[in-house]
């Protein structure tokens, strides 16, 4: 394996999945790159301040444009890098729909394996929102490792 894509949210899991999705990538000294999708501009209004990745109640999203939710997002990102410790990660910040964006960007990059979260919903939630890595999972042509995370309430 030479390159792993690790997809990641604004959750508190992303440090999680993260952390494990790097190791994966170590232990087959793959390179790795972290994505962000971005997504509507109200998704990011009802995200709860909770530290999470070093951000103690920063406000660190700019609703103004689509450009300034995409320089949040690689910040977010060069955070989680940071916290790495490994400047040879990639940062990629792209808008589009979740699912097919993962997709597309595994494609683009020619990655071996996808890592995603898979956060426990209830029923409910799963049908009216759907689930991105069960999509993901649905149409993908190379492996994944999900990584099960439960957000706390």
């Amino acid at each position: 394996m030479k390159k792993v894509l690790i997809a990641l949210d604004y959750g508190l899991s992303a440090q999680k999945i993260a952390e494990q999705g790097y190791q994966l990538a170590k232990s087959m000294n793959a390179k790795v790159a972290l994505l962000h999708v971005v997504a509507d501009e109200t998704y990011y209004s009802m995200i709860d301040s909770a530290p999470f990745m070093g951000f103690y109640g920063y406000n660190f999203f700019d609703l103004a444009t689509n450009d300034n939710l995409i320089n949040s997002s690689l910040n977010f990102l060069e955070k989680i890098k940071s916290n790495l410790k490994d400047d040879s990660i990639e940062t990629i910040a792209e808008q589009g729909d979740f699912p097919e964006t993962i997709l597309e960007t595994a494609a683009r990059l020619n990655s071996d394996i996808i890592v995603l979260g898979s956060h426990s919903r209830n029923w409910l939630e799963k049908a009216v929102m759907g689930s991105v890595t069960e999509s993901v999972l649905a149409k993908a042509n190379i492996p994944m490792f999900i990584i099960p995370v439960k957000d706390r309430n």
